[in-house]
């Protein structure tokens, strides 16, 4: 193998500047995300992570006999979507996408007509899991979930030392506008045990003085006095829905078929530290790390209007043989 794994981290990190005409690095805070910005902010060991991870084992068969040839398992983070909460439609912080969701808005406005009592609000299921606490504010949230544009760049980019994404960039896999009937009602998911029971599906504790808001029901609407924290846990529900098959929601499903020596990732979880995923804030804030939520006290932004960034984890190995054996984790 001629290419260095001490090179590598380094390799994957450029590869995205490489498309950033005049950006080389992402600012600290943005008022309007454009896409120049999230390619260049995918520049990020942190986020990456990339590690040899293993071993892969494989049969290799010539007309003389056959031999078992090795190859390096690596595993490494990539940027599925970008993800977006905001408040109004067409208020998407990701400039050049913003259109999208209004290209749908003649659907919502259909079925939000049917709907008037419940988009002005209503019995937050929230607050029905916590009847004796005080009600905090209930606000509704829009949110997208589009390919983030720099997927390709970190996935496969360098042959046997990174691994092919499963997302498509600028591919819309969640609209808020095409989901308004589950996102503006709840249903069926306010009926769920993961919705009415205190303590499952949550994101933080209460015994740990971090609970942030309840991943069910996957809705728009979230009792959450913090509006930072509110657009995370709306970011998180929408991550929750596309990386999971046949959901009660209009989404398109974003995950990778498993075959040798390729290992995509699983459903996100919440609470499950980075084993799964993990989030990097772009709008208002750009961060060049990762992390889960709770991942601390973040200023909201002043329109609360935000943005993040879905990484999830890969392992792969090059193929150098004709039968896949088996492969050993270091």
């Amino acid at each position: 193998m001629k290419t260095k794994p001490s090179r590598v981290r380094t390799t994957l990190c450029s590869l995205a500047v490489a498309t950033v005409l005049g950006t080389a690095t992402a600012p600290a805070a943005v008022a309007a995300l454009n896409t120049a910005q999230i390619i260049a902010s995918a520049v990020s060991q942190n986020c990456i992570s990339w590690r040899v991870s293993g071993i892969c084992y494989w049969l290799f068969c010539t007309p003389f006999g056959c031999k078992v040839r090795t190859s390096v398992k690596v595993t490494h983070f990539i940027p599925q979507t970008v993800v977006s909460s905001y408040v109004a439609p067409g208020g998407n912080p990701w400039q050049e996408m913003s259109f999208v969701s209004q290209t749908a808005g003649g659907l919502e406005s259909a079925v939000t007509s049917g709907l008037s009592g419940v988009s002005a609000g209503g019995a937050n299921p929230a607050d029905m899991k916590n009847p004796g606490q005080r009600k905090s504010a209930v606000r509704f949230k829009y949110a997208d979930a589009i390919g983030h544009p720099a997927t390709s760049l970190i996935g496969g980019s360098i042959p046997g030392y990174s691994c092919d994404t499963a997302a498509t960039p600028l591919m819309p896999y969640f609209l808020s506008t095409l989901d308004s009937a589950a996102w503006r009602t709840g249903v069926p998911e306010s009926l769920y045990p993961e919705a009415l029971v205190p303590g499952q599906r949550e994101i933080g504790s209460q015994a740990a003085a971090n609970m942030w808001g309840n991943i069910y029901p996957r809705s728009g609407f979230i009792s959450q006095t913090d509006d930072d924290k509110a657009s995370a846990v709306v970011a998180q529900r929408v991550a929750d829905i596309i990386t999971r098959a046949e959901q009660p929601h209009v989404y398109q499903v974003l995950r990778g078929n498993r075959h040798d020596g390729y290992w995509p990732p699983g459903e996100v979880t919440e609470n499950t530290g980075t084993r799964n995923h993990k989030w990097q804030r772009l709008a208002p804030h750009m961060t060049q790390s990762c992390a889960v939520f709770p991942d601390g006290s973040y200023t909201a932004a002043s329109d609360n209007n935000e943005a993040f960034a879905l990484w999830q984890p890969y392992s792969c190995c090059k193929k150098r043989g004709q039968k896949f054996l088996g492969s050993t984790d270091i």
